[in-house]
């Protein structure tokens, strides 16, 4: 049996939607966590930084947001409900009316996102006027310098595709067996990193356009600091086992298996800190482990980590295989996660620390 998608061009497979047991709405406190836990910081960088006689030079006093990845909430509105606030204090600050400037904020996800229950879930007392951006964030949304703030929360990990020497058998970075990348293979982590890079890269220059001069933009990304162990490379790599395992008793194809890979890199926090720098389109005011803000003895469970990743892949296995061998995947997933779970994840292991890093940054005004 063939993959639906054989020939993937442009991963477009957002979080579950709806609000039912697997959607990515109830399986999503890591990221609300996250959120909340640098909202202060995010705050103090606009409130030092931002300058709103620069920004609202138009005299239009419109302040618009864009959340680029927003998925079905309701972590978006969190999110932004903090630049908000935030923009009011420097507002209040810098003399001009507290009731004077309106905001108009852009959810953007992929055009297959939930929206409907995203704006289902709106705020009733919410303080700006909402629009859905559907597209993908790795290349323009806006016009430009339309945007005074971005932000992007665990989004930008995914891939705009699957690596193209990954899926060639020609390939020496052939992925044969696996279905992501580990660091012992240099090929195929070189292509997972040069897919990356190429994205990355893209994404700072479409924003660059699209955001005004001084405008403020957050990422915050599921990457890795120095000397932590790579538990999402671990989690996923176990999905490649399962699925290794499936095909061993028949139950889906080798070929089907070696077709399948995951569009997702988690770079090293010094990856993201060259690639901004070496863009040279925005100034990095602030950057955070967010290790250092979150307990890291938060240790999850085996069936949360599971429902975790089942919210925000299962749309990807899903193009490639049936649905019935999707479920059957995620049964046999979570009892082999709970078999391991202690053993690879110790609370005792101090490289196993929360992934992920916050850069917000400013507009350089050349």
């Amino acid at each position: 049996m063939e993959s639906k998608r054989s020939n993937q061009s442009h991963e477009e497979c957002p979080m579950n939607g709806g609000e039912g047991k697997y959607s990515y709405a109830q399986n999503s406190n890591h990221q609300r966590l996250t959120a909340d836990v640098t909202k202060h910081i995010i705050r103090e960088v606009i409130l030092e930084m931002l300058d709103l006689e620069t920004l609202l030079h138009d005299s239009s006093n419109v302040i618009r947001i864009a959340d680029l990845g927003c998925s079905v909430g309701p972590n978006t509105f969190f999110t932004v409900q903090n630049f908000i606030d935030t923009v009011n204090l420097k507002s209040q600050s810098q003399g001009h009316g507290f009731d004077s400037l309106e905001f108009q904020v852009f959810f953007n996800d992929h055009v297959g996102n939930d929206f409907h229950t995203l704006f289902k879930s709106l705020p009733e007392d919410k303080q700006y006027y909402a629009a859905a951006v559907p597209g993908s964030f790795h290349g323009r949304l806006f016009p430009e310098s339309s945007i005074h703030v971005f932000n992007s929360t665990y989004a930008l990990h995914w891939l705009s595709r699957v690596p193209r020497e990954i899926v060639d058998k020609n390939s020496p970075a052939y992925n044969k067996g696996r279905i992501f990348y580990i660091d012992e293979d240099r090929e195929v982590t070189k292509a997972y990193s040069a897919q990356f890079k190429r994205d990355f890269e893209s994404f700072l220059n479409s924003r660059a356009l699209e955001i005004v001069p001084g405008g403020i933009m957050s990422l915050t990304f599921l990457c890795v600091p120095p000397d932590t162990k790579n538990g999402f490379q671990v989690l996923l790599n176990i999905m490649g086992d399962v699925l290794v395992e499936m095909a061993n008793k028949g139950l889906v194809s080798h070929e089907l298996v070696d077709s399948f890979n995951i569009p997702i890199y988690t770079p090293a926090s010094k990856e993201v800190i060259e690639l901004i720098e070496k863009n040279g389109k925005f100034e990095i005011e602030k950057s955070e482990f967010l290790y250092r803000l979150i307990d890291t003895k938060r240790l999850t469970d085996a069936e949360k980590a599971c429902m975790h990743l089942r919210a925000g892949l299962e749309g990807v296995f899903k193009e490639h295989f049936e649905e019935g061998i999707v479920d059957e995947f995620f049964i046999l997933y979570k009892k082999q996660l709970a078999e391991q779970f202690t053993t690879l994840f110790p609370v005792s292991d101090q490289t196993c620390k929360d992934l992920g890093g916050l850069f917000v940054m400013k507009r350089t005004l050349v």
